[in-house]
């Protein structure tokens, strides 16, 4: 049986290495890509601020890696990307792991706090505007009891470009609704979440995995927004038993 290649799309503000813990529980007989999105920081100048091009850059770099289909899992942001990547690429999309995500688009009032906070940190030139984000993306406990994984996702935010965080808050304030996408996927899926979400709360991942068909809903105790680095463990045996099913032809 072939281990099916796993693609792994972060959130915001963060890239690729809040994916790091995950990625080392996966198994070594398993292709793991970990983009960062949309790109290299370079490079975000010949890319649109749309998560459109983000899903494009990613088949790109998957394709360049010799996969062509792969489990995707997508964290927040990332959730966003691997639901663009479902609907302009399907044929990469062998499974789908939604992790502390939703498949809606933004209200207007948050569409304006995106763009506000767009101008503000093009403006400064820093990431001044998002850095007290560790304290929204954690949850209580993890803020409470692990110091070193505030500072370590701090330390993570202060790395950005800040051209890259006005490129994604761009790109998600533009983001359409794909609820119609994932319930047309006919594929394995499962919907991950922290019972301490309060970005994207526990309902809001009940009624996705309903979307998905009655999807498989892992809520991990103890959690925040950012499941992956705060309880890696629970989210990588969720990963490995969707990427089993999908080796499985199910």
């Amino acid at each position: 049986m072939t281990a099916t290649p796993v693609v792994l799309l972060h959130g915001f503000p963060l890239d690729h290495r809040m994916w790091d813990d995950v990625a080392a529980q996966l198994g070594r007989d398993r292709t793991v890509l970990a983009p960062d999105l949309p790109g290299p920081a370079d490079a975000l100048d010949a890319v649109g601020p749309t998560l459109d091009d983000a899903a494009d850059r990613v088949a790109e770099a998957v394709r360049a890696a010799g996969v062509e289909r792969a489990v995707v899992a997508g964290l927040s942001m990332g959730g966003y990307v691997a639901l663009a990547l479902l609907e302009r690429h399907p044929e990469l999309v062998a499974g789908l792991a939604l992790v502390d995500t939703k498949s809606t688009a933004d209200a207007p009032e948050a569409r304006a706090k995106r763009l506000d906070v767009a101008a503000r940190v093009e403006e400064s030139g820093t990431v001044d505007a998002v850095r007290g984000m560790v304290d929204t993306v954690l949850g209580e406990t993890t803020r409470t009891a692990h110091p070193e994984v505030v500072q370590r996702v701090a330390a993570w935010i202060d790395e950005q470009p800040p051209a890259r965080v006005a490129w994604s808050q761009r790109a998600m304030a533009a983001r359409t609704d794909r609820t119609e996408v994932l319930r047309r996927f006919t594929g394995p899926v499962v919907v991950v979440v922290g019972d301490e979400d309060e970005v994207t709360r526990v309902d809001a991942a009940e009624d996705l995995a309903k979307v998905a068909g009655g999807a498989p809903l892992v809520v991990v105790p103890r959690a925040g927004h950012l499941t992956a680095v705060e309880d890696p463990a629970a989210v990588a045996t969720a990963l490995v038993e969707l990427a089993q099913r999908v080796d499985a032809g199910r």
